[in-house]
């Protein structure tokens, strides 16, 4: 089943074409990774697919359904209720534990103090960090961290799994078992679509694209 579909999209920065003419499909279940080179646009592609951008010309439709990228509140809760973000640098709240960050998603949904109890643990169980939800993000590796983030995109029960260079800023061994927990997610019935220029990260991927000189080009994955 379709989740999220692109038709045409182009992005310009002044005289410079980032996206020509850009479509991709995102199927319920899948892995996808996005390669290409530092500034090949990835990062903006990712944007739009997230609603934090919008395109100069193009169609965005998610379920079937032509969705208005100009209308802020019909953009607002797509973010909100189908999409999770998980970046590079994890923009995680350091004043704040580990369960607060986790459910900020949710508070900003207004649920009730037991179901984002609830919710919290059962993500922070599903990732692995069950046991820091007292600590705070200065106490924790990197890897703890993305991790973090990685619950946090997940406590709402999202449509897909939005991730930015997730291991760009870890080691070997951390890249590997945080791979390892997006491939586990994927099993699971995630849908993940992960934009890096690392090839271990592209190994992981079921579908992969590369973008070049403004294409994208569905490539053997």
């Amino acid at each position: 089943m379709k989740i999220l579909e692109l038709h045409n999209i182009d992005k310009s920065f002044g005289e410079r074409k980032i996206l020509d003419n850009i479509s991709m499909d995102i199927y319920q279940g899948d892995i996808i990774g996005i390669m290409g080179r530092s500034g090949s646009g990835k990062t903006t592609l990712l944007n739009i697919i997230g609603l934090l951008d919008r395109a100069d010309g193009g169609e965005y439709m998610l379920n079937n359904q032509r969705v208005d990228v100009k209308n802020e509140k019909v953009v607002s809760n797509i973010r909100r209720d189908h999409i999770g973000f998980v970046i590079q640098n994890y923009a995680l709240i350091n004043e704040r534990n580990v369960f607060y960050n986790i459910s900020v998603p949710l508070l900003c949904k207004g649920l009730d103090k037991k179901n984002i109890r609830k919710q919290v643990v059962n993500i922070a169980e599903k990732v692995g960090i069950f046991k820091l939800l007292n600590k705070y993000p200065y106490e924790l590796s990197g890897g703890e961290c993305q991790r973090v983030s990685i619950a946090r995109a997940l406590v709402r029960n999202p449509s897909v799994i939005l991730a930015d260079e997730p291991t760009g800023a870890l080691d070997e061994k951390t890249e590997k078992e945080i791979l390892m927990l997006f491939k586990e997610l994927n099993i699971q019935g995630i849908t993940i679509l992960l934009v890096t220029h690392n090839q271990e990260v592209a190994k992981i991927c079921k579908t992969l694209y590369k973008l070049k000189e403004g294409k994208l080009e569905l490539v053997e994955a």
